[in-house]
């Protein structure tokens, strides 16, 4: 189907891709992951022809059609969105302006070039493009009002949907995805998958979405060394596999039965809850595929993330009584919010509106004054905060990192360069990292850093606003498995699914008409029927 040969890529001295051989078979989703800066998105932009490899090429069978979500949100300001995704299928859309042209100054000597033109519209199924988009559309949450409007009237959200469905429409035999659900809503993003899942051509795509990885992909294709490897499997069974082998590798002592002995059961226990799984019927192919010859350990390495607590809290964490806030425009975010937190209690907090949880977790850090209501945090309880916007923490650019983390040391043993480093080397900042500026990090260096912060001062109630912003894979996928872990009280803002499934035993969602509080996993709440019911009742009540 696309197949790259001799592929290399170089920039300076620094070469990403060198001398790669592949190819992306019909039928499979391939989930392109690699490090920050391996090369993902340049693999993209190359394949789909935007960018220039330093040497080699790229093949497309004759007679097939790339789609590519498009990044660029503005490039189709002047066009209507139902005509934005008629674009996506670039023959038909040409065949369709040509008749429109022609109808335009239409003579007896157009007619028989417009006949020859309708023929080959109807042989591209050209007389249900319109519907089909339109249908397109409004699965992904454009309602037919909003098909005739420029795509300049939409908001930035909504443009997201329409490239999409732009991309999605016309049925193209390759579709390339960069982070397709950025910006899109869990009802949204569900539909995706199970669109992709079920979907018979080829698929390429990066995303740091781990739920969406596992639920569309067939393969994963990991970039390392300068090379793509493809591997059997959606994304947990490549990290698990990658691990297991990892293990394996340390144990020198093992014999080699043993060990294969041991994949082999992990293979069938990973094959089993495959086949339990929504994707199992429509990619079912991909249990058959697994083979213990693929399993290698990975060179990619993963953060150290440890949340320990100074202190045990009591039964009382955070209690909060009719609070309410509002927007800079006067928008009611929320409003006679109640809540109790007790120990044990790990809390996905989720709006419609971001902006409602960012203003929730500002005022019980104490960054924001609410408009009415109070809170009380237990007398036992430490908090520790990760903000969505952390630049006040960075204001001076010239600190490096360990006299930046030093100024939340409590005690002079913690002070001490050594204990410091340790922090920073469990982020990876080890040896010369740890002595870099402030100034010179990116937002993924950033975070990590917060993290080192929130480690040192071992709280036992952890607030997180968006902590996967800006993070690669290995260290959303440590993160996660550390608020697993941890024994305290956890309260997480984040469009991770994963996330939110894993490490929520509690959803309380935050409406301009009041709160919805239940003791239920991420899934279960958002499946409810009764709850969608009551969600959809409080933000049409505002709306109205």
């Amino acid at each position: 189907m696309l197949s790259v040969s001799n592929l290399s890529v170089q920039f300076g001295k620094r070469v990403l891709f060198d001398e790669v051989n592949t190819s992306f078979k019909q039928g499979n989703c391939y989930g392109i992951i690699g490090a920050n800066g391996a090369g993902k998105s340049t693999f993209l932009r190359i394949i789909s022809g935007k960018s220039e490899p330093t040497s080699g090429h790229v093949h497309l069978e004759p007679g097939k059609r790339m789609s590519v979500l498009e990044q660029n949100h503005n490039l189709y300001d002047e066009h209507t969105v139902l005509e934005t995704v008629l674009m996506g299928n670039k023959p038909l859309f040409d065949v369709k302006t040509q008749i429109d042209a022609l109808y335009a100054d239409y003579s007896d000597e157009n007619a028989e070039k417009i006949g020859e033109l309708q023929q080959t519209f109807e042989e591209m199924d050209g007389w249900n493009a319109e519907s089909n988009a339109a249908s397109l559309l409004s699965n992904l949450g454009i309602p037919a009002d909003y098909h005739y409007s420029t795509m300049a009237e939409l908001d930035g959200k909504q443009k997201v949907r329409v490239l999409l469905a732009q991309a999605l429409f016309g049925n193209p035999d390759v579709l390339i995805m960069d982070e397709p659900t950025n910006d899109l809503d869990y009802e949204t993003i569900t539909w995706l998958e199970n669109f992709l899942a079920n979907y018979d051509n080829t698929v390429i795509v990066v995303s740091h979405d781990r739920h969406f990885l596992d639920s569309v992909c067939t393969h994963i294709s990991d970039i390392d060394f300068g090379k793509i490897s493809h591997f059997s499997g959606n994304y947990s069974f490549w990290y698990e596999s990658s691990q297991l082998a990892a293990r394996q590798r340390a144990q020198q002592n093992k014999k080699a039965d043993e060990k294969k002995k041991e994949l082999q059961e992990f293979i069938a226990r990973f094959s089993a809850n495959v086949a339990k799984s929504k994707q199992a019927t429509s990619r079912k192919k991909m249990i058959d595929k697994l083979n213990i010859e693929e399993i290698k350990p990975s060179s990619r390495r993963y953060p150290a993330i440890i949340f320990e607590r100074e202190r045990e809290a009591g039964d009382q964490i955070l209690n909060v009584e009719g609070l309410s806030a509002t927007s800079l425009e006067g928008e009611t975010l929320f409003d006679n919010v109640h809540i109790n937190l007790a120990k044990g209690d790990k809390v996905a907090l989720i709006s419609r509106d971001s902006r409602a949880t960012t203003a929730f977790y500002e005022i019980i850090n104490g960054k924001k004054e609410p408009d009415a209501g109070k809170f009380q945090w237990g007398v036992t309880t430490t908090q520790s905060y990760l903000p969505l916007d952390n630049e006040e923490y960075f204001t001076d650019k010239e600190l490096n990192l360990v006299d930046w983390l030093r100024q939340w040391a409590k005690t002079d043993e913690e002070r001490e360069e050594v204990h410091i480093r340790g922090f920073l080397g469990k982020m990876l900042f080890s040896g010369e990292e740890a002595l870099k500026k402030c100034n010179v990090l990116s937002g993924g260096e950033k975070v990590r850093c917060m993290t080192s912060k929130m480690m040192m001062t071992r709280a036992n109630v952890l607030t997180l606003d968006e902590p996967t912003n800006h993070l690669d894979l290995e260290s959303i996928t440590a993160f996660n498995n550390a608020l697993k872990n941890f024994k305290g009280t956890v309260i997480l803002t984040t469009h991770d699914h994963e996330f939110m499934q894993t490490v929520a035993n509690r959803i309380i969602e935050l409406t301009p008409n009041g709160v919805i509080d239940r003791y239920l996993s991420f899934d279960d709440y958002m499946n409810d029927k009764s709850i969608k019911e009551l969600r959809n009742k409080m933000y049409a009540q505002v709306e109205a």
